[in-house]
């Protein structure tokens, strides 16, 4: 009898093994056959089963990666990430063959699941189609509006920085952090032109607000973002930095939604002071119609567009300035020289000055290219087969423009 159940529980314990050896075996298959690489498709590192290209990259200098990986598989190469294809562009020839002369078919942005589930597809910088048309079309029609490109934004400029300068002068020579104060005198230039006025810089709860972006950053470039896109259904019930992206984005439209409800308090439809009467007006006018894109959580995923792009980006740039100025005194004893030349010390800086600060703004570009602070910009997606480099790349792929190899090309700089 023991002998039998012996046998039996072998047998038992064998067709578990060969159905877990089958399955597996079925898995790695089928991700294959799925997954492999049309002829056609632009070439890349050979990807893993399941996760694909996900740890070939060094995710702390990501466009660094990108960049070596082009040097051996050319310039339009390919990555799997998880189950999504990426394509990655590299050189500027390349760029402009594709953004500038194909560059109503990488219109779109690509429809990840983390960049989904943060805006729900609202806002202007990850919308697609008529309603990207829509909000950027209003954006930007309000934004000249209250100044922006504009030589009326330049008192607003000036105020913040006499505020900034204050700020700088109290630490009376000793060494500080300016990263913060930076960022909240950017963000109030934004500020002026969306809510109709600034926050002071000891203001807790914005200099929370701006830490956030800085931590947002960070986090969505991370492998974990990644991981993210490739597997949401695992990655939403798995504890982790990606969790923590969720909450910070919950947070800041919170913040953004009691502005909303404090302009709506004493909100004059006759009078629009700022960006957010205008879009309050908007909503207004739009009520009861067929499309009724203009609501209140688009206003607030806007306002948040406008701080992401604006805010740690220009004042990134200017701590990478201050950083090269120290660095190279030469340079920044020359640009002293014109700006005292030209301006002096009797009078602020006007945008007027600009054409006979020749070396000034030179500088500032070169500045531009070494921070090199959004090297892979923004994702786009092909909203139909193109074809680019020798390789076709079918419709819904999502394409990296590798601005690091341009900035960086030693044939050019």
């Amino acid at each position: 009898m023991d002998s039998i159940c012996s046998v039996f529980g072998s047998l038992i314990n064998w067709d578990v093994k060969s159905l877990l050896f089958f399955t597996v075996v079925f898995i790695l298959t089928a991700d294959y056959i799925k997954n492999r690489r049309p002829g056609s498709f632009p070439p890349g590192p050979r990807a893993f089963p399941i996760v694909g290209n996900l740890f070939t990259l060094d995710y702390t200098r990501t466009h660094e990666s990108m960049t070596q990986l082009a040097e051996r598989h050319g310039d339009v190469y390919s990555l799997r990430m998880g189950q999504l294809w990426f394509v990655v562009l590299n050189r500027s020839e390349v760029l402009r063959e594709a953004l500038v002369d194909q560059g109503d078919s990488l219109a779109d942005r690509p429809d990840l699941p983390l960049l989904q589930e943060i805006s729900q597809g609202l806002g202007v910088l990850f919308s697609n189609g008529n309603l990207w048309k829509q909000k950027r079309r209003f954006a930007i029609s309000t934004l000249k509006h209250f100044g922006f490109g504009k030589k009326s934004l330049e008192p607003n400029i000036l105020e913040e920085f006499s505020y900034c300068a204050k700020e700088f002068k109290s630490h009376k020579g000793k060494a500080f952090d300016s990263h913060l104060i930076l960022n909240n005198a950017i963000s109030n230039i934004i500020c002026s032109v969306v809510f109709g006025h600034r926050f002071e810089y000891g203001d807790e709860k914005f200099r929370e607000l701006i830490s956030w972006f800085r931590k947002l950053i960070e986090l969505e470039a991370s492998i974990w973002a990644q991981l993210y896109n490739a597997f949401p259904l695992l990655m939403r019930r798995l504890p982790g930095p990606h969790q923590t992206i969720h909450h910070i984005w919950d947070s800041v439209k919170d913040f953004v939604r009691v502005e909303v409800k404090k302009h709506k308090q004493n909100w004059d439809p006759s009078d629009n002071r700022d960006s957010m009467d205008c879009y309050l007006s908007e909503i207004s006018h739009s009520k009861g119609q067929a499309d009724e894109s203009f609501d209140e959580e688009n206003l607030v995923v806007c306002v948040l567009d406008l701080f992401f792009a604006g805010s740690e980006t220009i004042s990134t740039t200017l701590r990478w300035a201050f950083r090269y100025m120290v660095k190279h005194p030469e340079i920044a004893a020359k640009v002293q020289a014109e700006i005292d030349e030209v301006i002096g010390t009797s009078r602020q800086p006007s945008m007027e000055d600009r054409a006979d600060l020749p070396y000034t703004e030179a500088v500032i570009h070169e500045i531009q290219r070494m921070a090199n602070i959004g090297p892979l910009s923004l994702p786009h997606a092909t909203t139909r087969e193109i074809h680019l480099g020798g390789y076709t790349i079918p419709k819904g792929v999502t394409v990296i423009p590798n601005l690091n190899s341009v900035l960086f090309n030693k044939n050019e700089y």
